[in-house]
């Protein structure tokens, strides 16, 4: 079994961005970083099933938007995948993207995105106790994460889960 120390700096940064993202976007159910693939999968709840057809023009339009919008970045190799999943009355996307051209815009637009598609459907966890500013320091910590995973390898499995208002991340 692997030692972390209190000071193992890959460990905290990793750890950090899984949390500012949760914070920040109550809307992403858990958050999961896959050192081999380097890649963010974000997970969205949803509280009803979808249909197969229903998720493919979801799919598309997603694969769509986040291709062009990467276009107009510069960046032209990308990746980007869905998943559909169903547990019982639920249903979880899942959207993977490469940590080395994902940025804080872009998941604002995949939110976007989710929220125009299953407007209502959403299982959110709300923290209306956070201020504006502790919203705003959230997005500059997220941009100064993602541009440190941008440059640095890392190796640990995480993933970062929300439940009852509280944030949690694991080594997986």
């Amino acid at each position: 079994m692997p030692k972390y120390r209190q000071d193992d700096g890959e460990l905290c940064e990793s750890v950090g961005l899984l949390i500012s993202i949760l914070v920040r976007y109550p809307e992403i159910g858990t958050v999961k970083f896959n050192p081999g693939s380097q890649t963010l999968r974000l997970s969205f709840l949803l509280s009803r099933l979808i249909d197969e057809s229903e998720y493919e023009v979801f799919a598309e339009k997603i694969r769509t938007s986040l291709e062009t919008y990467n276009v107009l970045e510069g960046h032209d190799q990308v990746i980007i995948e869905t998943a559909l999943r169903s547990f019982d009355n639920i249903s979880v996307i899942e959207v993977d993207r490469d940590v080395h051209t994902l940025s804080k815009t872009e998941i604002g637009l995949i939110i976007t995105l989710m929220k125009e598609f299953y407007a209502g459907g959403m299982i959110v966890d709300r923290n209306d106790n956070l201020l504006e500013e502790d919203l705003l320091v959230q997005e500059e910590l997220i941009d100064n994460m993602l541009d440190q995973l941008k440059v640095a390898r890392y190796e640990k499995n995480l993933i970062g889960i929300r439940e009852d208002g509280r944030v949690m991340v694991f080594n997986k």
